[in-house]
């Protein structure tokens, strides 16, 4: 068995790196203010172990940028996002790109998801920008099946695999943070033409239960939970940032790897992390693949 490893939070790295407080721009506003930060955080992943850079585009969205007044800079944000993580894979000589794609409206929301017709064009818009430089897209943080369904149906305007990442309840792993079953998701994923399926962006106590229901999918499965404190209803308001959200102090590179293990030893093969973990942790887990013979 071999171990697809991917990097870590893009996002709130570049947030942390800039010092700025977080916006509902979130990582695009860090790119847009800082741009010689993010080729540095692909690089950064990519020395530490990481097979897969993850673009800056999780809050690249028509709706977000309309709504803080600069809709016209979609397409160069974009080309800017792709540009670094395609600099950083040719620095280093190897290595895929994944073209994310974030909820629409807000994350954790999927009160706010828009209806199926309006949300698929603006999913499809993302992924035709994304397709010329990506070796995947990777949808992500999904909260709810009908954001699923929108998705996966978006991003196959993109001509490439797609991967459907979904974030679970922090306190319940069997349910999505819509309160609907996973279990209920694997027809849409498979029916919805996704390659690989994953959890993503909950705490790593969630993802055992989670697997055990993804691995019914009979598709490449695997995991990579944020390091935040539990998400709370306090933080589920509209438009919500990140800076409403505390680390955790007790998921160091060392105690998240052991996590990671365990899910490996559930069947995933596809790992990393989300949210508040960096290269350090993306290092760790390298380090422990490469010792169980699992990663080069």
């Amino acid at each position: 068995m071999t171990i697809t490893l991917l990097d870590g939070g893009i996002g709130q790295e570049m947030v942390t790196r800039a010092g700025d407080r977080p916006t509902p721009l979130w990582s695009t506003r860090a790119m847009m203010d800082h741009p010689s930060l993010l080729q540095g955080v692909h690089a950064d992943y990519f020395a530490a172990g990481a097979d897969i850079a993850t673009t800056n585009s999780y809050a690249i969205h028509r709706d977000r940028l309309v709504h803080e007044g600069i809709e016209a800079e979609l397409v160069a944000l974009m080309s800017a996002a792709l540009a670094e993580a395609q600099a950083a894979r040719a620095a280093h000589g190897a290595g895929r790109i994944a073209g994310s794609i974030g909820p629409l409206k807000a994350s954790y929301r999927p009160d706010l998801h828009p209806p199926h017709a309006e949300a698929v064009p603006l999913y499809a818009e993302i992924a035709r920008l994304l397709a010329p430089g990506v070796d995947l897209i990777i949808v992500e943080t999904v909260a709810s099946l009908a954001h699923a369904r929108a998705g996966l149906e978006g991003a196959a305007a993109a001509g490439r695999p797609v991967w459907l990442a979904v974030t679970l309840d922090d306190e319940d792993g069997t349910k999505l943070r819509s309160g609907e079953a996973l279990a209920d998701l694997l027809p849409v994923a498979t029916d919805g033409g996704a390659t690989a399926i994953l959890a993503n962006c909950s705490a790593p106590e969630a993802m055992p239960a989670g697997l055990d229901i993804l691995a019914r999918a009979r598709l490449p499965f695997g995991a990579y939970a944020n390091g935040f404190q539990r998400i709370t209803k306090a933080f589920l308001q509209d438009r919500p940032t990140v800076d409403a959200l505390s680390a955790r102090r007790d998921l160091g590179p060392v105690a998240y790897a052991e996590h990671v293990m365990g899910w490996i030893a559930q069947g995933a093969t596809i790992v990393g992390g989300c949210c508040e973990t960096g290269p350090a942790h993306i290092a760790e887990i390298a380090r422990r693949l490469r010792e169980a013979g699992l990663h080069d």
